[in-house]
């Protein structure tokens, strides 16, 4: 969990590259930079002149695994980069990614942002003991890898192999899965069927660009050209740009990660034409008509609660200002399950403007609340700094279930919203009022509510099964599907009446 506010770790970022006759490892690395929010951990990048393969990877910020001598070293015009949040896997230099194989003669690596759900199935089906392979992207690059060298071996060439193994093991996975992949020859970029995780193409003068968000590709100076399509694989090389579809047409179900919109992506980027800072202020705007409060200032907590907090302060009336600084100069903290360690991580990244807030009553508002320690907490600093009431405003239903497909939310048990309803959250986090944001206001106020989107964490519906082992604290009464062990479609929400502002929270 990020120490910040409880919010959910991100998803990992991935990024590629194609320019035929130009060094790309600066592009990459700028593209990386771009797409840091959405992993700490460790980053790294392949890089290929169509000759030979460079892998760098390392535990770390982008800045810290890459300085000037080490991009002057990986000279190439193929290349992918990763930036990675641990989901599945240690977090480990060994998890670190791009993935890198040898297979059949040649070599390729990937890096990939999701989860699968059917590892210990993939694993069976490809012979291996269970727990043999480190992650999921681990796994995935060892059956690639084993097709790609059949491929070879059956037809004795090395060119089509990558994509030809990609067709064949694609369908066999089962969750989410953005990737971007490389051999010497082409780049490649898959998205799931579902789309859980974002994918864009963009063009260079002198090439294409693959980015898990839009201004990755701003920063490099590519045009947006689309998003990649849910269940397609594109293909770039010197043959240009093709699109495949191993899953077939009938199988995409568009079901985008509704919190990309909440709180993973960048409020700069795009996703289904929208642009996210956009959808936050709506967020506000409609959280202010369900939940109204009387209050001296609405404020943010930084920096994802911002926009709505803009929004909300539009609608109400209530003047906006800044309650809460945030230390911009130390990274992202990884904190220990132990509550009082996660409560130190809130006071080192957020600090009260003590004569801002004094005497005031409060509109404070966040994206969301997880487990719920660390906003009791920044709770506890505002009453401290003199404030008189703390009225929490969420842009988001209550995070009720983990989620399965590329997030790192933590068990079930862990989730404050799992097992409370929302006067009991109030009185945990120790608010005066409590109320989060309708589902249908929510989607509504992305822009595209019709669009298809994962709700899994809000709802416990979750769009591809999820095998029963996975889950932890899942009541009775799970459903089964083809091709799980006892999976869970989904479960019914907790209910969460009372009218806006009571405390009650709002449905």
């Amino acid at each position: 969990m990020s120490a910040e506010h409880g919010s959910p770790r991100e998803a990992c970022g991935v990024f590629g590259v194609y320019a035929p006759g130009r060094n790309v490892s600066p592009v990459v690395f700028d593209g990386l930079h771009a797409l840091q929010h959405r992993g700490q951990e460790s980053a790294g990048m392949a890089v290929t002149d169509g000759t030979t393969m460079i892998v760098v990877k390392d535990m770390g910020l982008v800045t810290q695994v890459f300085n000037e001598y080490k991009i002057a070293s990986l000279v190439g015009h193929l290349a992918v980069g990763h930036t990675r949040y641990s989901t599945t896997g240690a977090s480990s230099w060994r998890n670190a990614q791009p993935m890198y194989r040898h297979a059949g003669g040649t070599e390729f690596a990937v890096a990939h942002n999701g989860n699968l759900v059917n590892l210990d199935e993939l694993e069976a089906a490809a012979g291996m003991l269970a727990g043999t392979v480190a992650s999921d992207s681990d796994l995935m690059a060892e059956l690639i890898a084993r097709r790609a060298e059949e491929e070879v071996a059956g037809r004795g060439a090395l060119q089509g192999a990558l994509v030809t193994a990609l067709l064949d093991v694609l369908p066999t996975l089962e969750g989410a899965f953005s990737l971007v992949l490389v051999d010497h020859r082409e780049l490649v970029g898959v998205r799931d069927p579902n789309g859980f995780r974002p994918l864009c193409l963009g063009r260079l003068d002198d090439g294409w660009v693959l980015a898990s968000e839009t201004p990755a590709l701003d920063i490099v100076g590519a045009h947006f050209v689309r998003e990649v399509e849910p269940g397609e694989l594109v293909v770039i090389g010197p043959d240009g740009c093709q699109s495949y579809y191993p899953w077939g047409a009938a199988r995409a179900q568009p079901k985008l990660c509704l919190f990309e919109f909440v709180y993973l992506a960048r409020p700069d980027s795009r996703l289904y034409g929208q642009e996210l800072h956009g959808a936050r202020v709506r967020m506000g705007e409609l959280l202010a008509e369900q939940a109204p409060v009387a209050a001296d200032m609405v404020c943010g907590v930084p920096d994802s609660g911002l926009p709505a907090a803009e929004g909300y302060s539009r609608r109400s009336g209530v003047p906006f200002g800044h309650a809460l600084v945030k230390n911009r100069y130390i990274g992202r903290t990884f904190i220990d399950p132990d509550p009082g360690q996660r409560v130190h991580g809130v006071r080192r990244k957020l600090n009260p403007l003590r004569d801002a807030v004094a005497g005031k009553r409060l509109v404070v508002v966040d994206d969301s609340i997880v487990r719920g320690t660390t906003t009791r907490a920044m709770v506890a600093m505002l009453r401290e700094a003199g404030c008189r009431e703390v009225h929490l405003r969420i842009s988001s239903p209550p995070y009720r279930w983990p989620c399965y497909y590329g997030l790192d939310t933590g068990t079930r048990a862990e989730l404050v919203a799992a097992d409370l309803e929302v006067g009991e959250i109030r009185d945990y986090v120790g608010a005066d009022s409590l109320a989060y944001l309708s589902l249908d206001a929510l989607k509504r106020a992305t822009g595209v509510p019709g669009a298809g989107f994962c709700d899994a964490c809000l709802t416990g519906h979750y769009p591809v099964p999820v095998p029963h082992r996975s889950l932890q604290g899942v009541p009775e009464g799970t459903s089964s599907a083809p091709g799980t062990d006892r999976a869970v479609r989904g479960h019914a929400q907790h209910p969460a009446g009372g009218p806006p502002g009571s405390g009650a929270g709002h449905p």
